[in-house]
């Protein structure tokens, strides 16, 4: 079928689709609109009106394919440029072609609209349409009244649907489906849901408006009244019970708590109104009402959510930790992009004066937190975090909301500092209490006994600390993202010192610069020789004493200027705590040094073995734990099926004891990480080899003589160097977690990866 091929000029209608058969106000603000109007009036041309597709919120990309052909009545100059232009609308066509020079110019071809409704059928579909628009009409959604009463008298389905979509306030894209589509019947149908839809969504938001009116209506008449109460009070002259009552009511309405918190704290208000002045209840009463008054309800601070300032504030107030820090940013860098109330509980694992309350401190400074500690070493009470029920006497809310409380902010940054020292006892479990505070899915209701009502700390950021997380329960432990800050090189000391110590403990003694001097040999030499630790805080005491010294040489006379050097550290600090090792370094027969990892850092274990006539008994001291003794049998098995072993004769091993010792037999020790150190030592031992005094080792060993990895290989290398040690094995798995050290901790010292216990003695024994 040929159709007939018709140019024109074509607006796009970027602010609502139109139907056919209507007038309406069109204003030409851009250039390009003023002129395709232009052109039509000139030429006194018809117009096609098309809607643009958006997609994605981009710029226009197409038109939809069916628009509407309209004539312009007239139009009027606007002073800003532009036009308003009176325009009526015919009939629909379809889209063919469109161009653009100046304005859009584009080829329609008419569409023929089907209507095969019958007479019957026509007056059914009137009926329901006009009974639709008169809910619409009643529930104002139309968008004006003055054509009510006209779309209401049309005898025609088609036009009525039409002028109904234009009339009805439904959205641009059920109009544009209403546009597009061409049989009469199908049009009515679909409008008639549309219609339903609208008007569920409207029924609906009045119910929700006649709500809000009605809770509205009604805290205005409480507010009346209280003010008519208040009058009167004042009137009659009354004080006391009343005064107490007037103002926590001012501050209960100040509150901004929830419904539920207000009913309760109003309940107790009323409670104590009833109350003798001078009954005991009267001040329990008074003392709950105060409390829960005083926490903050609707108090928050805005939070920083400038990253570069965060990372300038940690870097300024931490030197090194680079891994720790980047982790942190990076928390908060997924904390800003997401807003999101949902926030990670980090747990910072390191020994005692490594930064992390200091850390902690500095996290809150970087996101405009305030920030509360709490201590958990040796809470042992449930009731401690939850509090009691207020029917106790002295009962206080919990130790959580005591926090929040002095914070005087919903969402402070809380230090739950020691957390690894929780304990239980048959007043509860303190680490099952702390479960519900940093689960995010329970602490936005948290229980306190004593509030009685859900208290929400999901917009607390919580930090935890630990020393040892073995220390920590599982379920508590799974609950919180962990990360490990390890002890610091020598190096890291010094800058730590020189940038933060010397300054904070001359302030303290009340010293100035030009009366105080310390050079960085002789805080090297105390680095050296007066601390064996993994943080800083024996370092800052020992600081802290040569500045007492010289506080006391300055007030008698002795010194005006006191500069303290490498040559005279001894003179304030005395003679050396920690001497060089090196002369403790010699080849030993069944002397090896092993590498241990505890809860304060690194530490080195000399493990020693005697052989001895006996009875084939292997004997185990030095306060060894289950782990480690297991270790020593392990290495016992492997000594014995070993080829050598097997030359020495079938009753070697029963006619001789074998004694495996570690000294400081008083300090714990446990963990499997010392097998073949005990292996080499056993072996160094019964065959007579000596062993090279300047080797370290660590790993666990199998029956068949495979190495397993370890952990805590930072710390276990930094003691290593410390003691002057040259060569470290470690096991070959290990590789990955050698690699990502910093150089620093790596360089002056060769490390052997090793992976059975073969390659262990052929490097250790000096054959």
């Amino acid at each position: 079928m040929n159709e007939k091929m018709l140019e024109m000029t074509m607006i796009s209608l970027d602010d609502g689709v139109v139907m056919p058969e209507l007038s309406f106000y069109l204003d030409a603000t851009t250039r390009e609109a003023c002129e395709a109007v232009g052109h039509a009036v000139k030429n006194e041309e018809c117009i096609f009106l098309a809607n643009p597709v958006h997609k994605n919120g981009d710029k226009t990309v197409s038109f939809y394919e069916i628009g509407v052909i309209a004539r312009i009545k007239q139009f009027v100059r606007l002073q800003n440029k532009g036009m308003r232009v009176l325009i009526q609308t015919e009939k629909r066509a379809r889209l063919v072609d469109y161009s653009k020079d100046k304005y859009y110019v584009c080829h329609v071809t008419d569409v023929e609209e089907t209507n095969d409704i019958s007479e019957d059928e026509e007056k059914a579909i009137q009926s329901i349409l006009k009974e639709k628009l008169k809910e619409a009409f009643d529930e104002g959604i139309v968008k004006n009244n003055v054509l009510y009463r006209e779309i209401r008298s049309f005898k025609s389905v088609r036009k009525l649907v039409d002028s109904m979509a234009d009339y009805v306030n439904i959205s641009d894209d059920n109009r544009q489906e209403l546009l597009e589509m061409l049989d009469v019947r199908s049009r009515a149908m679909r409008l008639i849901q549309i219609m339903e839809e609208v008007l569920g969504i409207g029924k609906i938001k009045k119910e929700i408006m006649e709500k809000v009116n009605q809770e509205t209506a009604e805290n205005q008449r409480k507010y009346v009244l209280r003010e008519h109460m208040s009058v009167i009070r004042k009137e009659l002259g009354d004080d006391g019970v009343d005064a107490n009552v007037r103002e926590f009511q001012k501050r209960l309405d100040e509150a901004g708590c929830s419904q539920e918190v207000y009913d309760k704290i109003e309940k107790e208000i009323n409670y104590y109104k009833g109350i003798p002045q001078n009954a005991v209840e009267s001040s329990v009463s008074a003392n709950y009402i105060d409390v829960m008054l005083s926490y903050p309800w609707n108090v928050s601070t805005e939070d920083n959510n400038d990253l570069q300032s965060a990372i300038d504030i940690l870097d300024k107030d931490h030197y090194g930790l680079e891994e720790v820090k980047e982790r942190i940013v990076d928390y908060l860098a997924v904390h800003i992009l997401s807003n999101k109330g949902d926030l990670p509980i980090i747990c910072l694992v390191g020994p005692p004066g490594t930064g992390k309350t200091s850390i902690a401190r500095s996290i809150a400074r970087a996101t405009s937190r305030k920030y509360v500690r709490l201590s958990l070493g040796g809470v042992h009470d449930e009731a401690e975090i939850r509090g009691h029920r207020k029917t106790y006497v002295g009962a206080m809310p919990g130790k959580i909301v005591q926090s929040m409380i002095k914070a005087k902010t919903n969402n402070p940054l809380m230090l739950l500092d020691e957390i690894d020292k929780v304990s239980s006892d048959y007043k509860g479990d303190v680490s099952s209490a702390l479960l519900e505070v940093l689960d995010g899915e329970q602490n936005k209701e948290f229980n306190d006994h004593y509030f009685g009502v859900p208290v929400d700390l999901s917009n607390v950021l919580f930090i935890a600390t630990a020393n040892d997380i073995s220390g920590i329960p599982g379920p508590l432990l799974d609950r919180m993202e962990v990360i490990n800050i390890s002890g610091y090189t020598e190096n890291e000391k010094y800058h730590i010192a020189k940038l933060y110590l010397v300054e904070k403990t001359r302030e303290k003694n009340g010293l100035t610069k030009s009366q105080f001097k310390i050079d960085a040999g002789a805080i090297r030499e105390i680095i050296s020789h007066y601390t064996r630790e993994a943080g800083v805080r024996s370092l800052e005491r020992n600081i802290d004493k040569v500045c007492r010294k010289a506080c006391r040489k300055i007030l008698t006379g002795e010194m005006d200027v006191v500069k303290v050097t490498k040559k005279n550290i001894q003179d304030f600090l005395g003679p050396y705590k920690y001497k060089d090792e090196n002369g403790n370094l010699k080849n030993k027969i069944g002397a090896v040094r092993g590498l241990a990892w505890t809860a304060v850092g690194g530490v080195t274990l000399e493990i020693e073995v005697n052989v001895l006539p006996g009875t084939g008994t292997l004997q185990l001291t030095g306060k060894m734990g289950d782990v480690m003794k297991e270790s020593a049998y392990a290495g016992m098995s492997y000594i014995r099926s070993l080829k050598e072993s097997l030359a020495l004769g079938d009753d070697y091993f029963a006619k001789h004891d074998f004694h495996i010792h570690i000294p400081e037999g008083a300090v714990p020790k446990d963990g499997p990480s010392a097998g073949i150190t005990m292996a080499t030592a056993l072996y160094s031992a019964i065959f007579n080899v000596p062993v090279n005094g300047r080797i370290a080792m660590t790993g666990e060993i199998t029956l068949r003589g495979e190495v397993l990895p370890i952990g805590g290989l930072k710390e276990k290398l930094l003691a290593a160097k410390m003691i002057g040690v040259k060569d470290i094995l470690i096991p070959s798995k290990n590789e990955s977690d050698y690699l990502e050290l910093d150089e620093e901790i790596t360089s002056g010292v060769n490390i052997h990866l090793v992976e059975d216990m073969r390659q262990v003695l052929d490097l250790a024994l000096v054959r």
